[in-house]
């Protein structure tokens, strides 16, 4: 990143920083120790306004039986965090929820109590959804962003396929309810924001990055001596994942390409014995959930990033996996474009086809030492419209009712192919 922009940032951090504090409630769905895109970002969110003096409370399903008000630490910021009583949904491999006769009393307390200048809500679904009625009763300046694609949960409900769409159109329906009360709605990329306004109706959704702070991640110039391609995310049905295999075993042997899956979920002993089938079990390696240092590690260690899934509304991933200088191979699918630019920081491939995934790959694996370079610099230069602190100025001037203006987009088309 350039001195300008480490300026001009720290400019507009300090200026934040001299105002009057804020005091935001944050209302999640899924939050930390939640590992999935939502939840980091809520957790980031929360952490980097702390760090910044404002006043933050959150408001989240316990990740237990133990519920209640307590601090927490989250990015190493202490922050009072309302842990609602929560059910498991056992037809998925994590997911825990509350239910609407709990979520209104406790945000009734929590509002009357916190007395907070704005409510930032990051689904529309269960906690969302109550936190808003009651603050709508009591004037408080709402914020809504989407993390949330209805079809990502199909296969966890139950719901016959037969009605499957009928409650895709009532979970837009109920999503257009809950937005509608808030003063802006965002959600991560442009795309993504268009997506939202087709289906609910809203018009005006803002597109602001959940942001990373790429200076935790740590490229690797060396000259590499394998090729070793990673995934990273939750291993369930619309990552597809398994296409990701079945390129895998479409690869020269001579290239000698392992994978490591890393992340957990309900599909990885399906994957497991796909691997064995396809014949590549010993190229294959499942790492299931690991540290933020491991995870590191990962990045540093790999070749190339591969992102096969098709409903990505923003991928904090595949961001984490630019930020450590990777040429990235993603579907071309979803918000994936604003990340991938083709033949520059890596390839796009035609979404679920592992014949092209395994060509876009193999492109990469056989790159020239420069041609390979060019691509992670075109990663590192691509990411910095995805610095975290300009999201946090950005969020922090809605919260004020300030003019907002349209910076992470706009940085980011400026990368944008002719």
């Amino acid at each position: 990143m350039s001195d300008s922009t480490h300026s001009r940032d720290a400019h507009t951090g300090n200026a934040a920083q001299a105002k009057k504090p804020i005091r935001v409630l944050i209302a999640a769905d899924t939050f930390a120790p939640d590992v999935n895109g939502a939840a980091r970002f809520a957790e980031r969110l929360a952490a980097g306004l702390v760090n910044r003096g404002h006043i933050v409370h959150v408001m989240a399903p316990a990740a237990s039986r133990k519920h209640g008000s307590w601090v927490e630490t989250h990015e190493g910021q202490q922050m009072m965090v309302h842990r609602l009583h929560s059910w498991r949904w056992y037809p998925h491999d994590w997911l825990r929820y509350a239910l609407p006769w709990i979520i209104r009393p406790v945000s009734r307390r929590v509002l009357d109590d916190f007395k907070p200048d704005v409510v930032h809500f990051q689904s529309h679904i269960n906690v969302g959804r109550g936190v808003t009625i009651e603050a709508e009763k009591r004037g408080i300046r709402m914020i809504g962003t989407n993390h949330f694609m209805p079809e990502n949960m199909l296969e966890f409900t139950g719901i016959p396929k037969g009605l499957q769409d009928r409650g895709i159109a009532m979970a837009w329906k109920a999503a257009r309810r809950t937005f509608g009360r808030a003063e802006a709605v965002t959600t991560p990329t442009q795309r993504a924001a268009e997506f939202l306004e087709k289906y609910t109706g809203l018009t005006g959704v803002r597109a602001i990055s959940c942001g990373i702070d790429a200076d935790n991640y740590s490229p690797n110039f060396e000259p590499r001596t394998e090729n070793r391609i990673l995934f990273v995310g939750r291993v369930t049905g619309e990552k597809q994942i398994d296409v990701l295999l079945q390129a895998v075993a479409l690869l020269d042997p001579s290239l000698d390409a392992q994978v490591e899956i890393v992340g957990g979920g309900d599909q990885k002993r399906n994957l497991e014995h796909l691997a064995i089938s396809l014949g590549i079990k010993n190229r294959v390696t499942f790492t299931g959930y690991v540290t933020d240092d491991e995870l590191r590690t990962a990045y540093s260690r790999a070749t190339v990033f591969a992102m096969p899934s098709i409903a990505e509304l923003q991928s904090i991933a595949t961001m984490e996996a630019m930020a450590s200088g990777l040429p990235i191979v993603a579907a071309d699918a979803m918000a994936l474009p604003h990340l991938v630019h083709d033949g520059k920081n890596g390839y796009l491939f035609e979404p679920s086809s592992a014949k092209d995934l395994a060509a876009k790959l193999t492109t990469v694996l056989t790159a020239a030492p420069d041609d390979l370079n060019a691509m992670k610099n075109e990663s590192l230069k691509m990411i910095e419209a995805h610095d975290i602190n300009r999201t946090l100025s950005t969020f922090e001037n809605l919260y004020r009712g300030e003019p907002v203006p349209d910076m992470v987009a706009d940085e980011a088309s400026a990368h944008s192919p002719e």
